[in-house]
């Protein structure tokens, strides 16, 4: 009796069965909320979001006795709530997108030069790595802030100097496992050197684990933008950025409550969208959690 014999393998799935995996909704409102209104601010407005008109001041959104001429209703010197956020989306993504990736290539680059060469370099990293950690994220992008002032360009150095940590911790604790790999030794007895196998050979297999990182970092880095501009120590006033705009609205929050809260569900719903595409991304790109 010829023996049957049993696969242990999983079975493949389809294209469609991993499609519906896929978050489409996050992906949809990060596309309505935040990547098309940065993109097209110019063409999607209403108005000009830095003039006021005070005959239009406080008027309620169009689902509260407003007017389709604002839809959101407008702020105590009659600016266009709506597009104030849409032109504050911009500046959002511009923070996020250059703050993370000074904070990616200054802690990926750190974090490969020390898990690779140990001793007293990776040493001092770590220490670095330590005192970033411990401090809180707010506490010291307050006093980076406030030491180089309100302006765009501080907001980005704070919020790459608050992320750099992450990404060189992790970085370097992926180079430790990689350093021994026989690919790598095979690498040395070729006779490549170190700048090749590090970014040629290492630095490829640590890519995935910089992406996924990356975006679950920039929900941190929008929170942080915001908060700075809630403070008055971020990208400073006319700039209509999210922060800048619920700051606007704190005094008006019992009466006329649709000036903080649409900037703010902005935010929330940006943070949300952007942190379960980063959980995404982990579990299809991470190979030990696809087995899971």
């Amino acid at each position: 009796m010829a023996e049957v014999q049993i696969s242990a393998q999983r079975p493949r799935r389809s294209l469609w069965q991993r499609s519906r995996d896929f978050p489409i909704l996050p992906l949809a409102v990060l596309l309505i909320v935040f990547i098309i209104p940065a993109f097209f601010a110019h063409w999607i407005a209403l108005h000009d979001p830095y003039v006021p008109n005070l005959r239009a001041r406080l008027q309620p959104p169009i689902f509260f006795g407003g007017t389709w001429e604002y839809p959101l209703g407008t702020d105590r010197l009659g600016r266009d709530i709506y597009s104030r956020i849409v032109h504050g989306a911009w500046y959002v993504l511009a923070v996020s997108f250059i703050g993370i990736l000074v904070g990616v290539v200054v802690g990926t680059t750190l974090g490969l030069i020390a898990g690779y060469v140990r001793g007293w370099f990776d040493g001092f990293v770590m220490r670095l790595v330590d005192i970033s950690l411990a401090l809180p994220a707010m506490l010291l992008a307050l006093a980076l802030a406030a030491a180089m002032g309100a302006s765009f360009l501080s907001v980005v150095i704070v919020v790459g100097f608050a992320l750099w940590a992450y990404f060189a911790r992790q970085v370097r604790a992926e180079v430790l496992l990689l350093r021994n790999a026989d690919f790598v030794a095979r690498s040395r007895v070729a006779g490549s050197s170190h700048f090749r196998i590090l970014f040629r050979h290492i630095l490829p297999n640590v890519t995935n684990t910089i992406v996924v990182l990356a975006t679950l970092q920039v929900g941190i880095a929008i929170m942080l933008d915001a908060s700075l501009s809630f403070l008055g120590i971020g990208i400073p006033r006319p700039t209509p950025t999210w922060g800048l705009l619920v700051s606007d609205g704190r005094d008006f929050i019992a009466t006329d409550w649709w000036i903080a809260f649409f900037p703010g569900l902005a935010i929330m719903l940006t943070v949300l969208s952007v942190n379960m595409i980063g959980d995404w991304l982990r579990d299809t790109l991470d190979p030990r959690l696809r087995q899971v």
